[in-house]
Order: C-alpha cells, then sequence, then structure tokens
C-alpha cells in the first residue's frame, strides 16, 4: 500500500511529521514567492512608475497616480479570496494553491513587458492596471491557502500559531528578496534602472514560479481536509455559506488587520517616496535600510508566532497594535531628523512592530473559522483589509504630506488604525490551545 492509499487521517506519525515539514516548507516557499511579486510592484511604484508612466504630472502627484494603479491590486485581491477561497473549500487546499502561483506568477513577469508611456502613451498605465488587477486576484487566493497547507498539518494544538507563523515568514522574505533584486539591478544598471534595469527582477518572477511549483507539487491534501471529504460536509458554495453563517468573523478578522497593514505599506513603499522626495535620501540608501528591516523581520514574525502560544494570540495581537501606535511617532521623528543614521535606524526597526501582529495573525484568523468553510472565510477576512487598509495606505500618506507639509498626520493615521485594531481583537473568540476536535462542529 501507498502512502497515497492510506487515509490521511491515519497516516503513521513519522510520515505525518515528514508531510508536516513539507507542508510548511511548500507554503514558506509559495508565500515569499507571492509576495515577492505582489511587493516587488510596490518597490518599483515608488521608484520609478511615476515619471515613466505618468510623465505629465509634476512628482509628487505622478506618484499619487502611480500609487492610484497599486491599489488597484488591492482591489483584487478580495475578489481572488472569494474565486480560490470557493475552491479552496470544494477541491483541497493543494491544488488551489497551485493555481494562485501560476496566475501572480505569469501576471508578475508579464509586468516587466509593459512599454512606457514614451511608447504607447496612457495605454501603457492601462496595461499596467488590469495586470495588477490579475496580480491581486491571484494574492488574494494565495495567503488563505499557505495558511491552512501548513497549520492543518499540526499534530497538536499547542503549536499552531508557531506553525502557522511560517506562512508569514514568506512576506518579509518576499520583500527581503524584492527590495535586494531592485538594489542589485539598480547597481548593475546604473543610469539605465529607469530604462531596463527595472524589468529584470520581473523576468525573474518565472524562475521561482517554477521552483514554487515543483515544491507544491510534491505534498499530500491536508488531514483537515481529508476529513471533511470523508464526513461529506463540502459545501456548494462556502464564501456564501460562510457570509451567511460567520459574517461577525468575517468583518472582525478584516478590521483588525488595520494596524498590521496601512503601517506596513507605509514603512515598506511609501518610505521610498518620503526619502526621495522629502528627505531627499538616495535611493540605494533606502533599499538597503528596507533590507535590514525585512532581515530583522523574519526574524521575528516566527518568535511572535510561538509566543502566541504562550501568552494567547489576542494577547500578543494587542501587544503589536500598541508597540506600532506608538512607534509610529518614534519613526517619523527619527526620519524628520533628516540624518542619515537615524533615519536608516528608523527604517531598520520599522518591520518589527507590524511583524509583531503579522506572527500570531495568521492562526488567529484561521482557527476562528469551520474546517469546511475556513479557506473561504480567511481569505475573504484577510484580504478584505486591503481596501480599507493596505492599498489605500500609501496615497492616504502622499496625500496627508502633500497637504500639510508634516509627517504628524501620518502618525495620527497610524495610531488610529492601533486603536481600531485593538477593539476588533479583543471581539473576537480566541481559541489558542483549543481541542481541534471542537473545531468541526462550531457551525
Amino acid at each position: 500500500m501507498t502512502t497515497a492509499d492510506i487515509p490521511l487521517s491515519s497516516l503513521p506519525e513519522a510520515e505525518h511529521r515528514a508531510q508536516l515539514r513539507r507542508a510548511m516548507l511548500a507554503s514558506t516557499v509559495g508565500t515569499t514567492i507571492e509576495w515577492y511579486d505582489f511587493l516587488l510592484y510596490g518597490q518599483v511604484t515608488a521608484l520609478v512608475f511615476g515619471p515613466l508612466y505618468f510623465p505629465k504630472s509634476v512628482p509628487l502627484i505622478g506618484v499619487l497616480e502611480a500609487f492610484g494603479v497599486f491599489f488597484i491590486g488591492f482591489v483584487g485581491r478580495p475578489i481572488g479570496a472569494a474565486i480560490f477561497g470557493h475552491w479552496g473549500d470544494r477541491i483541497g487546499r493543494k491544488a488551489t494553491l497551485i493555481a494562485t502561483l501560476l496566475v501572480t506568477g505569469l501576471a508578475t513577469f508579464a509586468v516587466g513587458l509593459v512599454p512606457t508611456y514614451a511608447s504607447i502613451g496612457i495605454w501603457g498605465a492601462v496595461l499596467l492596471t488590469v495586470i495588477r488587477l490579475v496580480q491581486g486576484i491571484g494574492v488574494g487566493g494565495e495567503w488563505g491557502g499557505s495558511v491552512l497547507l501548513a497549520m492543518e498539518w499540526a499534530q497538536t494544538n499547542k503549536h499552531r500559531g508557531f506553525i502557522a507563523s511560517w506562512p508569514q515568514f514568506g512576506a518579509p522574505a518576499g520583500f527581503f528578496l524584492a527590495n535586494l533584486a531592485v538594489l542589485v539591478f539598480s547597481a548593475i544598471s546604473g543610469s539605465q534602472f529607469t530604462t531596463w534595469g527595472w524589468r529584470i527582477p520581473f523576468f525573474l518572477s518565472l524562475i521561482m514560479v517554477g521552483i514554487g511549483l515543483w515544491i507544491r507539487l510534491g505534498i499530500l491534501e491536508t488531514p483537515v481536509f481529508q476529513r471533511v471529504i470523508e464526513e461529506e460536509r463540502i459545501e456548494r458554495v462556502p464564501v456564501l455559506e460562510v457570509l451567511k453563517r460567520q459574517p461577525k468573523q468575517v468583518a472582525l478578522t478584516a478590521i483588525l488587520r488595520l494596524p498590521e497593514q496601512a503601517p506596513g505599506y507605509i514603512f515598506g513603499a511609501f518610505v521610498f517616496t518620503y526619502g526621495t522626495t522629502i528627505l531627499h535620501m538616495p535611493r540605494e540608501f533606502l533599499l538597503t535600510a528596507v533590507l535590514v528591516s525585512a532581515v530583522l523581520g523574519f526574524a521575528w514574525v516566527t518568535i511572535a508566532g510561538h509566543l502566541s502560544d504562550r501568552i494567547g494570540r489576542k494577547n500578543m495581537f494587542i501587544i503589536g497594535c500598541v508597540f506600532v501606535g506608538v512607534f509610529g511617532f518614534i519613526y517619523y521623528a527619527l526620519l524628520d531628523t533628516r540624518m542619515p543614521i537615524w533615519i536608516f535606524v528608523a527604517i531598520a526597526l520599522s518591520a518589527l512592530p507590524v511583524m509583531t501582529m503579522y506572527g500570531p495573525e495568521a492562526a488567529l484568523i484561521a482557527e476562528s473559522f469551520s474546517p469546511r468553510l475556513r479557506y473561504s472565510g480567511t481569505s475573504l477576512g484577510y484580504q478584505l483589509a486591503s481596501i480599507i487598509a493596505g492599498g489605500p495606505s500609501p496615497f492616504i500618506a502622499t496625500a496627508l504630506v502633500a497637504a500639510y507639509h508634516s509627517s504628524f498626520p501620518i502618525c495620527v493615521y497610524i495610531l488610529a488604525c492601533a486603536i481600531i485594531g485593538i477593539i476588533a481583537t479583543a471581539l473576537l473568540t480566541d481559541y489558542t490551545n483549543k481541542d481541534i476536535s471542537a473545531e468541526y462542529e462550531r457551525v
């Protein structure tokens, strides 16, 4: 009898552990690639898309227009959550994740092929918008499945926070690789970066997608989803069912992400706009500081997930909310010194408050939904935040600076997001270390 013939719920313990390791690897590598694709767009938007695709605008307005296209990707994410959440709860986590990787990777490769305004006029921006939407749809279905692929192989309920935080590792790791690629090809291409250098990191996505597919094709479906199949509890339209049965969880998991998403994109994407146009710092300096931030981020994210297994998901997440609410004022106070050493310190440390929330967030959200509706509910809750938090935040930050010529309104915006996040988290049920068997009867 082969492994494939054995019911997944009764795999030998050694094989179960091996599958858990493979699932964690597949989830982490997959999310790293997906976030490389999605976040690379943000780095290049802040650096070159304004002048290349909106050249007739004054610099700050051109950046606003470029971030408008950047936002379209976030609009696509809830659409992807609904599409792939549906299939993830019907045909399984593995098959759906293969599809999301292909959609996002091919869309990213296509960005590198788009002609500029000088070649085809406004149609360049139109093509960017369409491709960015497709890219967002792919990412919208990725996160929920990656988290479930790892978490649903957990053998006990005592380590789910740590296990689920490994796909979260993919975000800072992808962020690191995206910035590294831009930094390397910025150095290689020099003054030609805005001509051809920026395109190469997008082309590299095709190689990364091949690696991700090879890893994901070698894993099995999760025991949790296998049990849903065995008990014939698959819903015909799981997305509608989760909105009907667990609307509170969908709404709260979206709102609680405000203090993680909004500051995250301000620290990670808007910093290039603020750093180059307001502080007049070199592009390479900012990229290097952000790389250090990413390294500290992926070093901390799994520790934060582990701590949530000890002190509770909600407690750890609220600590992160308080951290980021205070840090916003410190961050801009250091940037506004205009002293390179303090600017570097501020940027380098900026991932820590965000990752304090991001680590426990995966399990906090996923545990809130019944297994038969989990892909849909987890994806919708997580990705709806992209419309109210991640997508608008660089745009809002740019508009606030343009209107008030000060960073203080941005600090207040970050603090307001933190307060809202604390309230939403407090209203959500905490399932830390609760018996996983009880989840099957929750809805």
